[in-house]
């Protein structure tokens, strides 16, 4: 549909009485069978789904509001809103449902809903009484209008019928002229007597009101009315702030008349919501909804509006980085793109998207590139809010923005680097600033709001470019306050002397902590690179030397840190953890706070739990072995004895490890020798052992075979690998060959096969029978004895070592 009369916005108010947009479409009013009446449709311009499916209902209470908007309520809490692009679309749908409902379309709403109350008394009222009748607007007659007005603000259908009478006769006007008249006569009891008069109209509610009283001619009058509250024993200034200590700033011209006129009254009817007007109580919370209505379809429009003058936001950006704008006028420039950006926030996703993607096609990124890096403190704060806005819109367009930039720039001026510098050096002594810029920089680098697409992933990407180019300039500031060095005698002994000097400022502290929350943010989030970064930089060496400070919280700031890499049980953490001897500071940490029982005590001790419960074996004999000692006279908590626990149980699991594979045959017991000599006179056994061998001796002949028909037997010089089975065991000699493969390969000769006659060793026996084969002198042997239940076990493995291996085996069969 191209009729541009009929295009609207569906809205809904949400909980926090904040309009939400639905959408754009067209709207038509047509007759559904399925809800058996005439119902107004609304589908989407963009795909033709269906927006808004609402059916006219002859008891729905239905407000026109501005010319373009209908409003109305179709349940209880669940309000809905059509916004038009044009008044005369407005006009044919307020007709039609009038028409539906049976009423006048001059009226600004068809009826008032009735609560239970109402309904019991309605018929009290009588029918003769469609308009209250207002007294006549004479000065005398000032506190029977006030008392009139303030009575009927508990009745839904007094209060709509007051509005119609105040408009119907022109009573607004009237009312402000009398207000003049009091001024000039300094007429307080009248003033009193207006002030009551105006806020009633307020709270009527009607847009149609509000159009009046907000309009040039008038708004002026209803401030100074507000100004005259009976509470006060002065009246309040709100004329003298709105025209002499407010000014309204022009950065860049505006041509558009309709544009400076909407936004001088959206300041003002801001002003009266927020300023003048009293907190509504909770019987009032709903009396002012269309004015938070109005306000917001006006900053809607506003935004609009300045989006759509290229030529104006053009202006504004080039002045704002141009090298010839003074301070005071790049300052201006400023301020307003924050005010449009907070203007914008006011705007439903779809709208808020088109608005930041206009800012990004204009330049706005450079632009903060520039006025970030300059010295004016209330210009960097600006850029700051402004940062915030896109960053929070959406980190991926930022993040592509800095990424195309070291093409082009230094890395001193990179965006990410002017952030980073930026809250390294703010002067606020809370650091208010560079709390809120870490904040930022944790959304940049935070992988869960990267995308990935087919082709690229923007994770990879982006961190290896700020591990690249920006790292470094984070974590200056805390290198530099944790340097080391090395003494003569500490080289000797191979060991680092740590600097115990640490920042004393509690500025400088506060910094650091900043710096190492975002540090533990990258050790959960980022494993490989900052992995990579700390094993280069030994950064977690420097980060706890700060256990020495004397602010605590930066001294738990640095163990959080270590506490985060622990957690990730990663061996090559933990390593490295070990081999720099790394515990020794928190464990003198521990030592030096005593007997205190501190945040400080309770989370080093919750790390060597931690340690302990996990069982991170490589930690736990690191621990033991260099500081139990120490630690060993701490017994009010059985952290320390747990872990020497797991430590001697992790020896006693090895040292009966080692037992059980180790054998020498000059100290078998009796057991193993009545094992060693027994004839396995089993039947079966033997008939098992027999079909193996000649399962073996099949299969080995026919490896060989194969092996011979697919492989030149010369690339093989020596065959490293020898088998000899006897009884229950299997000798494997290694030779020289095995390590040294290359050597022997290269000579490019066939190596002849050891000869297969046994040769008795002198020092076997005869119940032994362990046999071996004579091997070239040159050779150096190594001899592995693999002991086995049974002798079928032996060929079982022997087959495996036939099948599986790559290189040529000889077995010898005894």
């Amino acid at each position: 549909m191209s009729d541009t009369r009929r295009r609207v916005k569906v809205y809904t108010l949400n909980e926090d009485r904040q309009w939400d947009d639905r959408g754009t479409g067209h709207v038509s009013s047509t007759f559904v069978e399925r809800l058996r009446g005439i119902s107004l449709l609304v589908r989407a311009e963009s795909d033709g789904s269906l927006l808004l499916e609402s059916k006219i209902s002859p008891n729905t209470a239905y407000q026109k509001q501005q010319d373009t908007l209908i409003v109305w309520s179709e349940a209880d809490n669940y309000d809905l809103a059509l916004s038009f692009q044009e008044k005369a679309g407005c006009d044919e749908i307020w007709e039609r449902i009038c028409q539906v409902q049976g009423k006048d379309p001059a009226l600004d709403i068809t009826q008032d809903p009735i609560d239970e109350s109402e309904e019991d008394h309605f018929e009290e009222i009588p029918e003769t009484s469609h308009l209250v009748e207002l007294p006549p607007c004479e000065l005398g007659r000032l506190e029977e209008i006030a008392d009139l007005v303030t009575s009927v603000l508990s009745s839904p259908i007094r209060r709509e019928k007051l509005a119609l009478a105040l408009m119907s006769e022109g009573y607004i006007k009237k009312l402000l002229g009398l207000f003049r008249v009091c001024e000039d006569l300094d007429n307080r009891e009248g003033l009193h007597h207006l002030y009551e008069v105006v806020r009633g109209v307020l709270f009527l509610n009607k847009a149609a009101l509000f159009e009046v009283m907000f309009s040039d001619d008038c708004i002026m009058d209803v401030v100074g009315c507000l100004e005259y509250d009976p509470a006060l024993v002065q009246p309040k200034r709100h004329r003298e702030f709105l025209t002499k200590t407010a000014k309204f700033k022009e950065v860049i011209p505006i041509t558009d008349s309709e544009l400076r006129q909407k936004i001088h009254q959206t300041y003002r009817v801001q002003y009266i919501q927020d300023i003048i007007l009293p907190t509504p109580s909770v019987f009032e919370e709903n009396f002012l909804s269309t004015l938070t209505s109005f306000i917001f379809f006006n900053k809607v429009e506003i935004v609009s509006m300045l989006q759509e003058d290229e030529k104006f936001l053009t202006e504004v950006f080039a002045q704002l980085t141009d090298e010839a704008t003074d301070d005071s006028k790049r300052r201006e420039l400023v301020n307003f793109v924050k005010e449009f950006c907070a203007f914008s926030q006011t705007l439903q996703p779809q709208n808020r998207d088109a608005f930041f993607k206009t800012l990004a096609n204009l330049g706005i990124l450079p632009a903060l590139e520039i006025v970030m890096g300059m010295n004016d403190l209330q210009v960097r704060a600006a850029a700051t809010d402004i940062f915030s806005y896109l960053v929070e819109f959406s980190p991926s367009m930022v993040r592509e923005f800095v990424m195309q930039e070291p093409q082009q720039t230094d890395d001193d001026v990179l965006l990410i680097n002017v952030v980073i510098k930026q809250m390294i050096c703010d002067s606020d002594p809370e650091l208010g600033g560079a709390v809120q810029l870490m904040g930022l920089l944790r959304t940049l680098i935070d992988p869960e709001n990267m995308l990935a697409s087919t082709n690229k992933t923007e994770k990879t990407e982006f961190l290896s470019f700020f591990y690249k180019y920006c790292m470094h300039v984070l974590t200056a500031p805390l290198l530099a306050n944790t340097a080391h060095d090395k003494t003569t005698k500490d080289q000797q002994d191979g060991s680092t002397k740590i600097n115990p000097v640490c920042p004393d400022n509690f500025q400088t502290a506060q910094l650091l902590a900043l710096i190492l929350e975002l540090l533990t943010f990258c050790v959960e989030h980022h494993t490989y690179h900052i992995k990579t970064y700390i094993m280069n930089k030994d950064l977690l060496r420097r980060v706890l030397v700060l256990m020495n400070s004397k602010h605590t919280f930066l001294a738990l700031c640095a163990l959080r840190f270590m506490r985060r890499i622990i957690g990730l049980k990663d061996e090559y953490y933990n390593r490295y953890i070990i081999k720099g001897n790394l515990f020794e500071p928190v464990i003198n940490a521990l030592l030096d706070n005593g007997t205190r029982y501190n945040l400080l005590n309770s989370a080093i001790i919750e790390l060597f739990e931690f340690i302990k419960v996990e069982d991170i074996k490589s930690l736990i004999a690191h621990i033991v072995d260099n500081f139990y000692k120490a630690l060993e006279p701490i017994e009010y908590v059985q952290t320390f004895k747990g872990l020497k626990g797991r430590y001697e149980q992790e020896k006693d699991r090895q040292s009966q490890r080692l037992n059980r594979y180790r054998r020498d045959a000059r100290s078998l017991d009796e057991d193993e020798e009545m094992w060693f000599n027994d004839d396995e006179d089993d039947e079966d056994g033997e008939s098992t052992e027999k079909r193996m061998e000649d399962d073996f001796s099949d299969s080995y002949g026919k490896f060989m075979e194969t092996k011979k028909g697919k492989l030149h037997w010369q690339k093989y010089p020596e065959e490293p690998f020898l088998f000899f089975v006897d009884c229950n065991f299997i000798s494997i000699f290694i030779s020289a060959g095995a390590a040294n493969g290359a050597n022997g390969a290269n000579n490019g000769k066939a190596a002849a096969i050891p000869p297969a006659s046994p040769v008795v060793t002198p020092n076997s026996s005869p119940s032994s029978s362990v046999k071996t084969v004579a091997l070239p002198p040159t050779c150096v042997v190594k001899v592995i004895l693999l002991k086995m239940s049974s002798r079928s076990h032996c060929y079982l493995l022997l087959k495996g070592f036939l099948f599986l291996s790559i290189l040529p085996l000889s077995p010898v069969l005894s």
